[in-house]
């Protein structure tokens, strides 16, 4: 992998098939002027051809000596580079209008796509890869097996649409599970009016903490079951059948109190 040794801690599986580069790049669709930010762009598969794209972007590397290597390729008139870890990173720092393409790590997938939604408003969409079957959490529907927290939280916030799978033999080194690539949209004007947010990702961690339990068990040290039934939310049912409004209404109403 050009000289290059993987580091497990960092997660690092890069993309090296050109067929998928060249899918993602067309379903990301960048153009001159476009405030493109990627993160852990790696070996550069992806940062070469949004660079082409693009002419200018910006991206967020965490491994020292991959850094080192795309600073000895590109100049700052073509790549913006901030030594970083992701998770830890200020987006606000970046502008508006920001574009966030990546290969996420599958270790650090949900927390940092938490740490994103924090940015919604500065946001013009995000195109990651993942791990298929997180990728189908974060797009399932009530009532579905995938459906839970890392579900309401997105959804919450952003349109969730799974673009397309992308194999194994597609990185290197080689995982042993499938990725997808997924497209988050901030909903913008139509995002469900959260009155705290912190209250909100409270009720629906708990809903979600023990599946099994009734939203009356689950949900006990935050609310009774009147407090549910006066919003509309049965207490006999389980977390997993209650749709992103209606974790709102709960949440909102429980603010009020």
């Amino acid at each position: 992998m050009l000289g290059h040794r993987a580091r497990k801690r960092f997660g690092q599986n890069f993309l090296a098939d050109a067929h998928y580069v060249e899918r993602i790049v067309e379903a990301v669709a960048p153009r001159p002027g476009d405030n493109l930010v990627e993160i852990g762009p790696g070996l550069g598969a992806l940062t070469h051809r949004l660079i082409e794209r693009a002419t200018r972007i910006t991206a967020i590397e965490i491994d020292r000596d991959l850094a080192a290597r795309l600073r000895a390729t590109y100049g700052p008139g073509k790549l913006v580079l901030h030594e970083a870890d992701a998770l830890a990173f200020d987006y606000a720092t970046l502008g508006d209008e920001l574009r966030v393409v990546g290969n996420l790590p599958y270790n650090i997938s949900s927390p940092l796509l938490f740490h994103l939604a924090g940015f919604d408003r500065k946001l013009r969409d995000i195109h990651v890869m993942l791990q298929r079957e997180v990728v189908m959490r974060m797009a399932a529907a009530p009532g579905s097996p995938e459906y839970g927290r890392l579900s309401v939280m997105l959804q919450a916030k952003f349109a969730v649409t799974r673009l397309f799978i992308i194999p194994p033999g597609a990185f290197q080194p080689v995982p042993k599970v499938d990725s997808a690539l997924v497209r988050l949209v901030p909903l913008g004007a139509t995002r469900p009016a959260i009155a705290d947010e912190r209250l909100f990702a409270q009720v629906v961690a708990a809903a979600f903490g023990q599946r099994r339990k009734t939203l009356r068990n689950a949900l006990a040290a935050l609310c009774d079951a009147e407090a549910m039934r006066a919003v509309g939310v049965d207490p006999g049912a389980r977390g997993e059948t209650l749709s992103v409004d209606d974790f709102v209404r709960l949440a909102n109403a429980l603010n009020s109190r």
